[in-house]
């Protein structure tokens, strides 16, 4: 069984750089809600056709690698998956790579949909409402860098989408709309949260587990069959879709000039109308909670998800959700999540939930992730419960400060920033459940009645491969 994604689509009629309305020079205002990637979602309610996909966005253009690179390059689209690396960068990589003397063959492209952040449900949203965009873009993409097979890896547990995305492809080869050459083909990974990873995608391709490897060399020198492999999100290969139509400028229309276009974001908490909204990067973070009427109690926002971090609502809610603004707070968009904490629940609690997890989907590769990762979850447990023993927080410190940067991927790093954020955040409820007095969270305590907040998979998968 699958989660079914909630889509609350916000109502923005007439917002500039919708599809088909090519952008004219940026004036500046305000960032707002976008309607790009979510066209016909309120309408439709499944997911669109071929026919009603080619009506919504028009004919697929294909470019030379030279155009289609240089169309995102100046379109500044970055990844939308989590890191925010800029596509223009990646895309040139592959193709410096591909021909070279010593590689196997033609360049390899894998479209991300793993969706390994559970806070998260914009890629589900997107390939369930939308998957002939995501398409689109993976076959732009192939035939630009001369790649005659795309992989896109889905969680495996994603039985309904997996189904329709491979009904889409059979669509399309039905009509004969891609080139005959790009070969599509649909795989359902290990749910795990550390096999969303570009180098876990790689080794399960490769016929090994899917756990992250050590690099160098990375995807795009050797990856899938030693080949250079562009991977990328499954929305960052929308948002290129629309740019081969619509062109870069059209892409800037939206956004700011140094975060430019729109975003998907998952609202969730202690928001009215959690869901899945399409909103221009560089929203206010306060702006972009108010689309899902927040609770006004709510003191604490996550930014990112678990790979992200805790803040002070009141601290970051003027601030643009961008990463060139969010950097100077020590946050970063991440995977798009916005995480409301309800008023009556205990921030600490649910960190400590949340890295007893992250400590048991270690792929148990190395020393930081399979002793550091339960040893720091454990001494957060003591300070969530009010039972330390010992000097907890001088232990915890320590350990915090020798796990971060020793493991062979991001994993420990991200269980790291996400513990510390909390501490910072949550720092008069520490001293709190320290001193075995009520934490301070207004109705809350360590025993409250209400459930967890911060969503984590019910079931745990076992298999790597």
């Amino acid at each position: 069984m699958t989660r079914e994604p909630r889509l609350t689509i916000p109502r923005s009629p007439g917002q500039p750089g919708q599809p088909g309305q090519p952008g004219q020079p940026r004036q500046p205002r305000q960032p707002g809600p976008g309607s790009r990637l979510t066209a016909g979602w309120r309408a439709s309610g499944q997911p669109a056709s071929l026919r009603s996909h080619v009506s919504r966005y028009g004919a697929t253009p294909y470019h030379e690698a030279g155009a289609l690179i240089g169309a995102v390059t100046e379109a500044g689209l970055t990844g939308r998956g989590g890191a925010g690396f800029p596509t223009g960068t990646k895309l040139r990589a592959v193709a410096s790579k591909t021909g070279q003397a010593g590689q196997r063959g033609r360049a390899i492209v894998v479209a991300n949909g793993m969706e390994g952040e559970p806070a998260s449900q914009k890629d589900e949203a997107l390939l369930s409402r939308a998957p002939h965009l995501v398409l689109d873009g993976v076959v732009l993409t192939a035939c630009a860098l001369g790649a005659g097979t795309v992989h896109v890896c889905l969680p495996r547990r994603a039985t309904r989408l997996i189904a329709g995305l491979r009904h889409a492809v059979d669509e399309r080869r039905g009509a004969g709309f891609d080139p005959p050459e790009i070969e599509i083909e649909v795989h359902g990974l290990p749910p795990r949260f550390v096999s969303s990873s570009e180098t876990a995608l790689v080794s399960w391709l490769n016929g090994a587990d899917a756990k992250p490897a050590a690099t160098p060399p990375r995807p795009f020198e050797k990856g899938v069959g030693r080949r250079p492999t562009l991977i990328s999100n499954v929305e960052t290969f929308a948002h290129m879709a629309l740019i081969a139509r619509f062109g870069s400028s059209w892409f800037r229309n939206a956004g700011l000039p140094d975060a430019p276009g729109t975003m998907l974001i998952t609202l969730a908490g202690a928001v009215a109308e959690p869901g899945v909204y399409e909103v221009e990067a560089g929203l206010a973070i306060g702006a972009a909670l108010s689309l899902g009427h927040p609770d006004g109690r709510a003191g604490a926002v996550l930014i990112g998800g678990y790979f992200g971090t805790w803040h002070r609502l009141d601290d970051v809610a003027g601030l643009p959700l961008a990463a060139p603004a969010l950097r100077r707070a020590g946050a970063a968009p991440g995977a798009g999540v916005l995480l409301a904490l309800p008023a009556d629940a205990c921030g600490l609690a649910e960190t400590s939930r949340v890295l007893a997890w992250m400590a048991s989907q270690s792929a148990g590769q190395c020393g930081p992730c399979k002793f550091g990762l339960p040893a720091i979850a454990d001494d957060f447990a003591q300070i969530a419960s009010g039972r330390p023993a010992g000097p907890v927080l001088a232990r915890l410190d320590r350990r915090l400060s020798v796990v971060i940067g020793r493991g062979s991927c991001a994993h420990p790093d991200a269980s790291v920033r996400f513990a510390r954020s909390a501490l910072a955040t949550f720092g008069a409820d520490v001293g709190a459940h320290l001193e075995g007095r009520r934490c301070l969270a207004e109705g809350s305590g360590w025993h409250r009645s209400r459930g967890p907040v911060l969503p984590l998979p019910q079931s745990q998968s076992q298999s790597w491969r």
